[in-house]
């Protein structure tokens, strides 16, 4: 036996060894019988009452009526009694930056660096598991610190959502993932998402997926919180955006277009990204144009109040500030046109930009601006479970699918604010936060 081959073998009885001890340790835990006094079926938005969830490990085995749920349940399985509570599937957030939170703007630039950001990065994680948002797909951080802050969590090392990262998005020279406004003889070390041409773009793709991208996120045009002149002008011409979905989908990944300008968002669209991310200045033909492709618009309009609050005393440049009130506005006008046009719409809300863990002060501002309550929740949960490619997996409360379960107090359906204080989260079956029960019982 050859050195090569022993140590393959060696590998492989490790890995059949941890396999067996993640199933024997799957196995030891208790069934789970939530019972819930209010149900939403978040596919129909029919608010059912009296009704049970069973888990077994980290999966849903059966939902129901809760006698007929609690008959098919083990004598020892624990119980959970939320029958004064609304439970609901764990929320998703489509478009966060769990790695960093605003702060101070040159202290951040100047003083911190990325390892700062990484012993930071699951006190973050942290919060917006304990928000109810059980899944986040992140979309932009640095050094790749994403990437192992979401394995940490897989690894169960540390509490978290569950995470789709995207690495470092790709930005053209100058452009809004570059850091701009700088001396030419200013440099920045670290890995890098800039990518010029075609060539360059589909070796940044290949580098990232290579170190554990699970999506692609491009800067598409420029943006507010960097200082560059334009606010929405394209980036990337449509041979270059056209190469970016063809590379990452021959690597089995989705691609997520950052694009607050109309002529960006148009050209995006028709390269075939899964999503929009703002989608501020879009237009006529753009709206058009993602309902044909059947693209999900990420419209992240609740922290336009936290820039123009804060961002000043944190002591960002004027220009950036200027570029907000620029856009605020017209991106909440435009996301009403796109929700009555039937543009399909996914729940993402910059979080990073402002606190994590306030991710659903945003479910307000969109039934502000056109939503129903429910076309919100469904944003936070099959709607975005859809753009994640996870619908098997998470959004609703289904069997087969993770035991994500959230309760809150009251009825979301008729206060969508209900949802900014949630009390009870559970990942995977298990309890991750419990301030609405007494705690978990051993018999029914």
């Amino acid at each position: 036996m050859t050195r090569r081959v022993g140590l393959l073998l060696v590998a492989a009885l490790l890995a059949g060894h941890d396999v067996a001890a993640q199933a024997d340790s799957g196995a030891a835990r208790p069934s789970v019988l939530v019972r819930a006094g209010r149900l939403i079926a978040v596919r129909t938005g029919t608010v059912l009452t009296n009704q049970a969830i069973l888990i077994e490990g980290d999966r849903i085995k059966e939902v129901g009526p809760a006698d007929a749920v609690a008959g098919h349940a083990p004598r020892d399985a624990r119980v959970i009694d939320l029958r004064n509570a609304t439970v609901l599937p764990g929320l998703i957030d489509c478009h966060t930056h769990i790695t960093s939170d605003p702060g101070d703007y040159y202290k951040q630039l100047f003083r911190m660096s990325p390892i700062d950001e990484a012993v930071r990065a699951h006190i973050y994680a942290k919060r917006t598991l304990d928000a109810g948002f059980t899944t986040v797909r992140n979309v932009g951080a640095g050094e790749f610190v994403d990437v192992a802050l979401r394995n940490a969590i897989n690894e169960g090392a540390i509490p978290g959502p569950r995470m789709l990262v995207s690495t470092m998005p790709l930005s053209a020279t100058g452009g809004h993932g570059d850091v701009n406004g700088m001396s030419p003889y200013l440099r920045f070390d670290g890995f890098s998402g800039i990518a010029n041409g075609v060539d360059q773009i589909r070796e940044k793709i290949r580098f990232e997926v290579k170190y554990g991208a699970d999506l692609i996120k491009v800067l598409a045009s420029a943006g507010v919180l960097s200082e560059e002149e334009s606010v929405g002008a394209p980036q990337y011409s449509q041979e270059e955006l056209n190469a970016i979905v063809e590379e990452a989908a021959m690597w089995g990944r989705k691609v997520a277009a950052h694009a607050h300008g109309a002529e960006a968002i148009k050209r995006a669209v028709r390269a075939g990204v899964a999503s929009v991310e703002h989608g501020s200045l879009i237009d006529d033909e753009g709206i058009r144009l993602m309902k044909e492709h059947g693209t999900y618009l990420v419209a992240d309009i609740y922290n336009d109040d936290y820039i123009i609050a804060e961002y000043t005393r944190l002591g960002f440049p004027q220009k950036i500030i200027e570029k907000e009130r620029l856009v605020g506005r017209q991106q909440r006008e435009n996301f009403k046109k796109a929700v009555q046009a039937g543009v399909k719409i996914a729940y993402g809300t910059d979080a990073g930009v402002y606190p994590h863990g306030w991710n659903a002060k945003q479910f307000a501002h969109m039934v502000r601006w056109g939503t129903t309550p429910l076309q919100a929740i469904q944003a936070a949960t099959v709607n975005a479970a859809d753009l994640l490619g996870w619908r098997d997996l998470v959004g609703a409360l289904e069997p087969g699918k993770f035991a994500d379960v959230i309760g809150v107090m009251g009825d979301p359906l008729q206060d969508v604010t209900v949802l900014e204080h949630v009390g009870f989260v559970m990942k995977g079956g298990q309890i991750v936060k419990d301030s609405l029960t007494g705690g978990a019982k051993a018999a029914r």
